[in-house]
């Protein structure tokens, strides 16, 4: 492509014309999946440097990458001509792009070098890429040369050249020795810029053989060595001419002396000089002086000031660089060399000029149909460079024609685009130093539109920084943006909001209140699209309280405080650093929420602590040093109330909320738990503080929610473990602006006091609930289902409102609103109320009764109609009388009346409890809230025969040896007819076993009976029942004994004073007292055994106890005296009554502790009276009776 074709300039007016009509450039989605189904042309995407050196080692890679819809074709162009490369089969083309890949391992790298530019095709256009020149590297060999031996004088200039061969890329030039080690530079020996090794003056120590000077080329990493040269330096103060002949020198320098001297430059030459430069590239200036002693450089530049930014000074300071040089950087530098014995200047004349660049490159158009669209080509240039057009990679002049295009140098406009006209237009800006291309396409399409910024996404900012909400969209033509906040709100591009082009929306400073739901409008001709974005304005991230300074002792623990306010909503990260540095790896060191605990503090804890809290938008950080001294007693911990917080500062203020900031005090060594807020209602309720909210102890702000028409001033109180602080100072006042009530009076209720009338009423707004001046309540209503439209009326300062004239009892729907200057309430609810009652006026119909036992009946009715109920049904009342028993004998004596209750829309209840055999009578009323109905007709029902009652007594009258004589009365209620009476009875041992029962009837005029032929002594139970056609009732029980006793019925026969006891007994004392000799010997032997005092005499060894099987003696051992006997029983809890005889056993046991053995015979011990409570605790707790024992034989 001819990088110098010009364009006859023209159409300036055109231009001007239509430049008021034109489409602003639509930009091409990057989204994937829209560019998927939209046609593009080509574009290139990757293509290879403009001059590409390779090295000859490796395959040639030429890049040229692609894209568009459908995928484009490539093919390539060398030296201007097609180059195929099918033909060639060391040329590979990557598939899917236009990539060339060269094989030249057999081959000679010089064929292929040339000028390659790759196309890309589709059916929608053509787009090329840049020229690219291809190059071999070369590291050519030094020329073969011999260098002399060079002998100079000391004190002179010396310059040693190199002169490398010319490679490609230039190679990179130093100097070293044999030993490959770098020659050491300074400000006296210097390496100039193209290579050669510049002496301001020689030393002796400058004499050495090897100076060689090396050229590396970069790309094949090659090394090449010049010859070495060797230099001597010379005193010629010693030398003569002599000793110069024996070295027989060819190249001596002698015409300087080797003293001191004035400064020269040795590059460059003259005064002036002069140099060019391209614009964007790095200045070099350089300047080397000679001289005795070493001159020092400086830099200045004529007319102006070196900048600073981009200026840097070399090989000590006989180089100056310039980066990125531009057009103010021309002109006039001055080098300045200096000794002690003069100064001397060169001026270097920068001259700057630039290869193209772009000052606004055309950009990729996608029009609608018959939309107008502008390709810029603006370039600038020293000098200015030419501009030519091409259409698909052909020169514009050749293009097909097409009126709908005009030209005017660097502009081209499409008028009125048409389907089917989409093009890849190249612009070509090229001068003397080199040129520019760029490939846009114009593509026509017609899309609805469509926003590519995710729906929902979430932005959250802190307040007071800006806000950007995107609003990404595509279509053609343009769409165009509007936006809404909370889907209400039309948001205009004016303070606080700006509108960008791209449909960005910018809040610059960010408030709580611009929190919200944010709805994003993209609209065309061929439809419209919405997004919805929400900005969350969070609160920002500051330390409250920092930590301090401490001085702590050693050994003792340091905390640092650091008491953060965040964003509740956002997860706060606290890091503490020591010294800038990550703290310690040490158990000592503990991180709580909002402090730093150093326990054990040690010398090496010194240092500068920093506590950084981190949110995920934001951070602050504060620091503290610590200062370990020696440890000193330490006083005692005392605890107190913490100190009232202060400073109360009020920030982010909006109509219904604030934001409370504090300053707690001293805490007095105990933590504060948390903090109390409280406010005062300057304007309703004065002087009085109500409880607002409470917050952690460890928070220092507040987000209050606050209400309309309210005086608020704030405190805080701080509570600890010893109790609560002393209120803070009050905030300032806080005033809310009045507004319509948020809420209507509550607990609205409709009830009817009197028939006739609705009372409405409900609990009033308190001031603080009002809202704003001008409080009233409108109270609407209307009968349910009937009435269509509501009946209201305005009142203030009540609780309820009457309604008078109303249907009895109906429902009425009910509403009441609160409203004052600012407004009406929320829309209140409807509450269903009913109108006052009256009593009922029907009676149950119908009544009848059922009856299922002689103590149960069932009342069925026929339910009142719910008109007639005239209130609300509560229920309905049964009343119900005994009028009389159905027995000739039984008196009339009509009892009280009765009343049951039943709940609800009953038609049936149970009577429960009826005496038999009687007559009732009952009625049935309705009942509602206002009372009863009137009486239904009196119903009469007669209930059957049942079971008597007991009989009302039943005596023993007589007590026989075998007889007994029983009287009983009948019952209290008969229940029906007596049919006569049931006697049972059955004897009952001394352990209330029972014996067989007997069985006797009698009539019902029969009330006692003797019994005969019973056992003496023999106790008897009793059981006596009446009874009717029903059945027997129940049983009336009594105990009687043959034994007379007048006192108290006892199960024992007393048997004291029968003849053969008695001569029992004498046996038995007998035995006894034998048994207390033979005890008596033994205890003489060293048994012991408990007997009487007086018994202590009859000490008898010859007395020994005989056993019981044969009549001989056995042995009596003291360790059985206190056992019982085995096979021994034990009477239950029976006593022996004491009569006149001396013979009893009672003065001698007291109930005694001795036992029958099965033969009658007495076994066992016993202890007089005076003995019995010495002994009493080796004895048995409950002593058998020997009467007991005779009772069981009974």
């Amino acid at each position: 492509m001819d990088g110098n074709r010009k364009w006859v300039p023209g159409f300036e007016a055109v231009l001007l014309i239509l430049l008021s009509h034109t489409a602003v450039a639509l930009e091409v989605p990057l989204d994937p999946k829209v560019l998927e189904g939209l046609p593009q042309p080509p574009t290139i995407t990757l293509q290879s440097p403009k001059d590409y050196i390779f090295d000859p080692r490796e395959n040639i890679v030429i890049h040229c990458e692609a894209k568009g819809k459908p995928q484009p074709s490539f093919s390539w162009t060398r030296n201007g001509s097609h180059f195929d490369v099918e033909k060639d089969s060391k040329v590979l083309m990557k598939p899917g792009s236009g990539t060339l890949v060269i094989d030249i391992s057999q081959e000679k790298a010089e064929a292929y070098e040339g000028t390659y530019q790759c196309t890309a095709h589709n059916e929608h256009g053509t787009a090329v890429s840049n020229n690219i020149i291809i190059r071999q590297s070369r590291s050519p060999l030094w020329s073969k040369e011999r260098n002399e031996a060079i002998v100079v004088q000391m004190g002179v200039s010396l310059v040693l050249q190199c002169r490398p061969p010319a490679g490609l890329p230039p190679p990179v030039i130093f100097w070293m020795d044999n030993n490959f080690q770098r020659l050491p530079l300074d400000k006296r020996v210097s390496q100039a810029l193209n290579g050669d090794l510049y002496f301001s003056n020689v030393l002796p120590e400058d004499t050495r053989s090897d100076y060689i000077c090396y050229a590396r080329f970069p790309h094949t990493q090659t090394i090449q060595q010049k010859q070495p040269i060797s230099v001597t330096v010379l005193d010629m103060e010693t030398i003569n001419a002599t000793v110069a002949a024996l070295y027989n020198i060819t190249d001596f320098y002698s015409g300087s002396p080797e003293g001191e001297r004035r400064p020269g430059f040795m590059l460059p030459l003259g005064t002036t000089s002069t140099q060019m430069v391209l614009r964007g590239e790095t200045l070099e200036l350089e300047c080397i002086a000679d001289g005795l002693p070493t001159p020092d450089i400086s830099w200045q530049k004529d007319g102006g000031e070196l900048p600073s930014s981009r200026t840097s000074f070399h090989n000590f300071k006989k180089t100056l660089k310039i980066s990125d040089v531009n057009e103010a950087d021309g002109g006039a530098y001055r080098c300045t060399a200096t000794n002690n014995l003069g100064t001397v200047h060169h001026i270097i004349k920068v001259t700057v000029n630039a290869a193209p660049f772009w000052v606004s490159a055309p950009r990729n158009l996608i029009l609608a149909p018959n939309e107008t669209g502008i390709l810029t080509c603006r370039v600038s240039g020293e000098p200015k460079p030419q501009i030519s057009w091409f259409v698909n990679g052909v020169p514009i002049e050749n293009a097909p024609e097409d009126h709908s295009r005009k030209v005017d140098d660097d502009t081209v406009i499409l008028s009125s685009v048409q389907s089917g006209s989409s093009a890849v237009y190249q612009c070509n800006a090229s001068n003397a130093f080199g040129y520019l291309m760029a490939n846009a396409f114009v593509s026509v399409l017609a899309e609805p539109p469509r926003v590519l910024t995710p729906p929902n996404r979430v932005y959250q900012v802190i307040t007071n920084s800006p806000a950007l909400l995107h609003c990404a969209s595509f279509g053609s033509p343009i769409p165009t943006i509007t936006w809404f906040k909370d889907s209400q709100i039309s948001i205009k591009n004016s303070d606080p909001y700006v509108i960008h082009e791209d449909g960005t929306l910018e809040i610059h400073v960010a408030q709580p209140l611009n929190s919200g739901k944010y709805t994003c409008i993209a609209t065309n001709n061929l439809g419209i699209k919405e997004n919805h974005v929400f900005l969350e304005v969070k609160e920002p991230t500051r330390i409250l309280k920092q930590p301090e300074y401490k001085v702590v002792q050693r050994g003792l623990s340091a905390v640092f405080e650091c008491k953060v306010k965040h964003d509740p909503s956002l997860v706060p990260t606290m890091t503490w650093l020591k010294d800038k540095g990550e703290l310690p790896d040490d158990e000592r060191f503990e991180v709580d929420t909002d402090s730093l605990i150093i326990k054990d503090v040690t010398d090496e804890d010194e240092g500068t602590y920093t506590c950084i809290m981190n949110t995920t938008l934001d951070q602050d950080s504060a620091s503290a040093m610590l200062t370990v001294v020696e440890a000193t007693p330490t006083p005692a911990i005392v605890y107190e109330k913490p100190d009232s917080p202060a400073d109360l500062e009020l920030t982010d203020q909006t109509e219904r909320t604030v934001q409370l900031t504090w300053t707690p005090g001293d805490e007095h060594n105990s933590p504060t738990q948390k903090f109390l807020i409280q406010y005062e209602d300057l304007l309703h309720e004065p002087g009085v503080w109500i409880n607002l909210t409470e917050v952690a102890g460890t928070s220092t702000t507040a987000q209050l929610n606050l209400s309309p028409y309210v005086y608020y001033s704030f405190r805080v109180r701080a509570l600890n473990n010893v109790g609560y602080s002393e209120p803070s100072q009050p905030s300032r006042q806080y005033r809310t602006n009045p507004a319509a009530p948020d809420e209507n009076p509550s607990d609205v209720h409709g009830v009817g006091l009197e028939p006739g009338n609705l009372v409405i009423s409900w609990t009033p707004l308190t001031g603080f609930q009002s809202n704003g001046p001008g409080l009233e309540y409108k109270v609407q209503w209307r009968q349910k289902d009937i009435e269509e439209n509501w009946s209201s009326k305005n009142v203030a300062n009540v609780s309820q409102f009457v309604v008078s004239g109303t249907p009895t009892y109906v429902p009425y729907e009910i509403k009441v609103q609160a409203l004052n200057d600012y407004g009406s309430g929320p829309d209140p609810e409807v509450v269903i109320g009913y109108s006052g009652e009256d009593l009922p006026l029907s009676a149950p119909d119908s009544v009848r009764v059922m009856v299922h036992s002689s103590t149960l009946a069932e009342v069925h009715w026929e339910p009142v109609a719910f008109p007639s109920v005239r209130g609300k049904l509560q229920g309905y009342k049964v009343y119900y009388c005994r009028e009389r028993g159905l027995q000739e004998t039984e008196k009339e004596t009509k009892q009280e009346e009765q009343v049951l209750s039943f709940s609800g829309n009953r038609s049936e209840g149970r009577l429960p409890g009826l005496q038999p055999y009687s007559v009732y009578s009952l009625f049935v009323k309705v009942l509602n809230s206002k009372g009863e109905g009137p009486p239904s007709p009196s119903k009469t029902f007669e209930t059957p025969e049942g079971v008597p009652e007991q009989p009302s007594f039943l005596n023993v009258v007589n007590h026989g040896m075998d007889s007994l004589t029983l009287e009983w009365g009948p019952p209290t209620n008969n229940n029906g007819r007596l049919a006569g009476y049931t006697l049972k009875y059955q004897p009952v041992n001394y352990t209330s076993e029972l014996g067989p029962v007997k069985v006797m009837t009698f009539l019902a005029n029969e009330t006692t009976i003797t019994l005969g032929n019973l056992n003496a002594s023999m106790l008897y139970k009793f059981y006596l029942s009446a009874r009717t056609i029903k059945g027997p009732g129940p049983d009336i029980t009594q105990e009687a004994s043959t034994a007379m006793d007048t006192t108290v019925p006892s199960r024992q026969v007393d048997i004291a004073t029968q003849g053969w006891f008695i001569g029992l007994m004498c046996a038995i004392a007998l035995l006894i007292l034998v048994l207390l000799i033979v005890c008596f010997i033994k205890r003489n032997k060293g048994g012991k055994y408990p007997v009487k005092e007086k018994e202590d005499a009859h000490q008898d060894p010859e007395i020994q106890p005989m056993k019981e099987d044969d009549g001989t003696f056995g042995e009596y051992s003291d360790t059985e005296d206190h056992k019982p006997l085995k096979g021994s029983r034990t009477p239950s809890n029976g006593t022996v009554r004491r009569d006149e005889s001396d013979d009893s056993l009672v003065d001698y046991g007291e109930g005694g502790d001795g036992q029958f053995n099965e033969d009658g015979s007495f076994i066992g011990q016993y202890s007089g009276k005076k003995e019995k409570d010495t002994h009493e605790g080796n004895e048995s707790s409950e002593a058998p009776s020997p009467v007991n024992a005779m009772n069981s034989f009974v």
